[in-house]
């Protein structure tokens, strides 16, 4: 059974699938509400949307209740499971991300996905090979510096393991702030 309400406001931007992480922040934000995205350099990364590692973006525009039955399909055989962050890394442009583990069943999840929704291509086609992260500083803002940070600090107290029970559906606002609209559980076949 999904967690959804299919009465919307009118869709305004994009939607997407995330595992929201927002027990994270106390940890996350020291670098996220500093950060800032090249689409919105007036709001930090912690207050557009929560620490989070995506699974796709962007998702249909406008979710009926047979996608949001496809999304519960796909995760329907995923059983709950603890996820943790150890270790931080950054893309070639800079993006400082710490990595989720276990990484394997973060990307299976992701993939069991994307096959569920082949008409949406991941980052709109940009990166069509997934890697599952939380991204902590956007790209040109601190890369090598912020994870060298990020690397200190898990290694003194790393933030704690969080039972990723159910994905989360979002959607952007016209002010590009994301907003909870939904989830659906992991584990509904099991």
């Amino acid at each position: 059974m999904s967690r959804f309400d299919p009465v919307w406001p009118e869709p305004t931007g994009p939607t997407a699938i995330l595992v929201a992480l927002p027990e994270l922040a106390e940890f996350t934000d020291r670098w996220r509400s500093v950060s800032y995205s090249a689409d919105r350099p007036d709001l930090p990364l912690s207050e557009r949307v929560p620490p989070h590692v995506t699974v796709l973006v962007p998702w249909v525009t406008d979710p009926s209740p047979d996608d949001v039955q496809r999304l519960t399909d796909a995760v329907a055989d995923v059983i709950p499971f603890e996820v943790s962050f150890s270790s931080a890394g950054r893309f070639e442009d800079g993006t400082a991300w710490l990595l989720p583990e276990p990484y394997d069943e973060i990307l299976a999840l992701t993939n069991a996905v994307l096959f569920a929704f082949p008409e949406c291509p991941p980052y709109g086609g940009k990166h069509l090979d997934p890697h599952p992260h939380l991204t902590i500083c956007a790209a040109g803002q601190g890369g090598p510096k912020v994870v060298a940070e990020a690397e200190e600090a898990l290694a003194v107290e790393p933030p704690p393991a969080v039972l990723l029970d159910d994905l989360t559906i979002w959607r952007e606002g016209e002010d590009r702030v994301w907003q909870l609209i939904g989830s659906v559980p992991l584990g509904s076949g099991a």
